[in-house]
């Protein structure tokens, strides 16, 4: 299976070498995003979770959150029962059936839901009462154990963690966490601003303050070490919006300033050392990108997303280009392999060949 996997992502990444501007070799069309009608167009999903395929969930504005089985043919509304005021910008799905949601915002409108039964039934397992906290982000490392993110709180970004797959939730202690920079917060923008990798490495990224900023723990979020990007900074609109990792060593930090009026000239950066040191793209995206993973069972090749377009690079992030101009605001991957993207408009697409 593992060589059947690798064969098709090889050819996935040949495809992908295609500009999407250009011609295709006869009789075998251009890769590009292939929209699924999600009959949602007042949506905006920055929450995405690509099980495979044919399965995927998206969440969004509006409380809502929607599952497909049949590869975006259809889309099953299973939104949590009155969660219409709230913002999901997070969504981790073990399979078609058990997934957790993440809404964000000030106080209690931070909260978790975990359905095990594909979005007929929900619970919620967090509800954050601390006015001074805003969750943005969750990862999990395996179906058990997970993280969430809130902004900082007295100096130091908070930290949840469940060992149940997310049915409970508690604060970890602060006492690893390096103090935050003045202004420095996280961004709720894709679902991916904090990411594991393997049993127990995580990485944060941050923006607001003087330095873009990724943070890495290697014990489940109880120490972190931080290290600075050359990605845009100095500004509360400008930072590092979504992290990749690939294994604990070699990642990927895109971002930018998300003001469509302001440019990003620095919007991608690498690391080979598990987060400790970051490079910057010797040719980055041409703007903010706010999403981005890996293509399956690839060591070199890799999407980023953003308002203005979609980007590849086929040399681990050294160098980028355009492969699409549409909207999307997040995307991940799944082994089969296969790619999905969600973004504004109810947007959704699955990268087809």
């Amino acid at each position: 299976m593992a060589a059947v996997g690798a064969a098709c992502a090889a050819a996935l990444v040949a495809l992908t070498a295609v500009p999407a501007q250009a011609h295709a070799p006869a009789g075998r069309p251009a890769p590009h995003w292939q929209l699924k009608d999600t009959g949602a167009p007042d949506v905006r999903f920055r929450g995405l979770a690509a099980v495979g395929r044919d399965t995927a969930w998206v969440a969004g504005t509006g409380g809502t959150v929607l599952r497909t089985t049949d590869g975006g043919g259809t889309w099953r509304d299973v939104s949590p029962p009155g969660a219409g005021d709230l913002q999901f910008r997070d969504v981790e799905a073990f399979d078609a059936r058990h997934a957790v949601v993440l809404a964000i915002g000030e106080g209690e409108a931070s909260r978790v839901y975990r359905t095990d039964d594909g979005g007929g039934t929900w619970t919620e397992s967090f509800r954050n009462t601390d006015t001074r906290a805003f969750y943005d982000c969750l990862t999990f490392f395996d179906r058990r154990h997970g993280l969430a993110l809130s902004d900082p709180v007295d100096g130091r970004f908070r930290v949840l963690s469940t060992a149940d797959g997310g049915r409970s939730w508690s604060v970890l202690p602060d006492a690893g966490m390096p103090a935050a920079l003045e202004g420095e917060a996280g961004f709720a923008a894709s679902g991916q601003c904090l990411v594991a990798s393997g049993p127990r490495d995580v990485w944060l990224a941050t923006g607001g303050g003087a330095q873009a900023r990724v943070l890495h723990s290697a014990d489940r979020g109880l120490t972190w070490t931080a290290a600075a990007t050359p990605l845009p900074a100095g500004d509360p609109a400008r930072g590092v919006f979504a992290l990749a990792f690939r294994d604990r060593a070699h990642g990927l930090a895109v971002g930018g300033d998300y003001r469509a009026d302001q440019p990003s000239p620095r919007a991608a950066a690498t690391t080979a050392d598990g987060g400790r040191t970051w490079r910057p793209a010797a040719t980055p995206p041409p703007a903010y990108r706010s999403g981005a993973a890996w293509l399956p069972h690839s060591r070199v090749a890799a999407l980023a997303v953003g308002p203005t377009g979609t980007d590849l690079t086929t040399d681990g992030g050294r160098t980028w280009r355009t492969l699409d101009t549409g909207s999307y605001d997040t995307v991940d991957c799944a082994p089969d392999p296969v790619c999905w993207a969600a973004g504004e408009k109810g947007r959704v697409a699955r990268l087809e060949r």
